[in-house]
């Protein structure tokens, strides 16, 4: 586990490691690169998770399973909002049931934590944790970068979950149509990095005004580009920082 500087979480638990391309919002993620400068450091974990395309890194398919790692949110007392496999996908057909209920044992052993899991898979989700108990601290969520890729928040209504979220991030065209209904929380963010692709306020307006009538919740996580920092997360001279209520849903 490690402290983050992911807007709309404290801190990030990788039980999981390595990940595959499945979609356009795939292409520049940070944690190939990230992966790719951890393997380059020594450390074992990301040993062959990224391969090298032209001058990046790419996912070579291959998933690491962390056992060792199942145990370290018991030693937070503090209470932290933990994103759950910032590396990888908990959910990509190559992570067995069976860990994917470990990972649930460690979360329901520690109520004190508030954990966030984000798929790109979630008709897996949905079928894998089926028959798992529903957890008061587990939000489940799934990323939608373009409206390509509605059928992920279809699949999202039929998790069972006390908060659903859909993190419309990067945000590569415009989502307005997006039916929230059931949907608890959105995050909108433009893709960083070096390699960033452009991101339309417009886009961003229509997924607030989709909110607005949806009643979810909005977080404007940034504007992105290859300065992230200088760009900013102001949307009219606010910072958008909403949070689902729990005891609402």
């Amino acid at each position: 586990m490690a402290e983050t500087s992911i807007e709309w979480t404290d801190a990030t638990w990788n039980p999981v490691a390595g990940c595959t391309i499945l979609s356009p919002g795939c292409t520049n993620c940070y944690a190939m690169r990230m992966a790719a400068r951890l393997e380059a450091m020594g450390t074992a974990k990301y040993r062959g998770l990224t391969r090298k395309s032209g001058n990046r890194a790419v996912w070579t398919g291959k998933i690491t399973l962390d056992r060792k790692a199942l145990d370290i949110p018991k030693a937070w007392k503090k209470p932290r909002q933990i994103f759950v496999n910032s590396m990888s996908d908990l959910f990509h057909a190559d992570v067995p049931s069976d860990f994917v209920r470990a990972v649930w044992r460690t979360m329901e052993e520690t109520p004190q934590h508030t954990y966030q899991i984000l798929t790109k898979r979630p008709d897996r989700m949905a079928e894998t944790t089926a028959a798992f108990p529903l957890l008061q601290n587990v939000w489940l969520g799934t990323s939608v970068e373009t409206s390509d890729y509605f059928s992920r928040i279809d699949d999202l209504r039929r998790v069972k979950s006390v908060v659903r979220f859909i993190s419309f991030e990067p945000l590569l065209g415009s989502v307005t149509e997006a039916d929230l209904t059931d949907i608890h929380w959105a995050i909108v963010g433009g893709e960083s990095g070096p390699r960033a692709r452009p991101m339309n306020e417009k886009w961003v307006r229509g997924i607030q005004e989709a909110c607005l009538r949806f009643g979810t919740a909005f977080f404007f996580k940034q504007w992105g580009g290859k300065n992230k920092k200088a760009a900013g997360r102001l949307l009219d001279d606010t910072t958008y920082d909403g949070m689902p209520s729990t005891a609402s849903v």
